[in-house]
């Protein structure tokens, strides 16, 4: 009996290991990097802060302000103002004087 359950567990084992070799073989065959593919989606720059500037008084400092932004958060609030919770770090940079930096 102890033969028997010792080799059971073994094959579990082994069965376990193939499992997780063949779904790190899948993710390297999706992406060719072994990295999630979530992690790597960036957005684009220049539509969602074309969509976020179009209401602004001064579209090309606007425009250049958010693509400075989102380049370095990959990220930019739904909406053309406020909204600032969803992205923390375009949130939260400042310019050298203090304000905010992003739109």
């Amino acid at each position: 009996m102890a033969i028997s359950t010792s080799l059971l567990a073994s094959l579990i084992t082994v069965l376990l290991f193939i499992s997780m070799f063949q779904a790190h073989e899948l993710v390297n065959k999706v992406n060719g990097k072994g990295r999630d593919l979530l992690i790597d989606a960036k957005i684009d720059c220049g539509k969602e802060c074309s969509r976020r500037c179009q209401l602004a008084s001064r579209k090309k400092v606007c425009h250049r302000a958010c693509g400075t932004c989102c380049a370095r958060c990959n990220c930019v609030p739904p909406g053309t103002s406020g909204n600032r919770d969803v992205c923390p770090c375009y949130a939260n940079m400042t310019t050298h004087r203090g304000q905010l930096k992003c739109p």
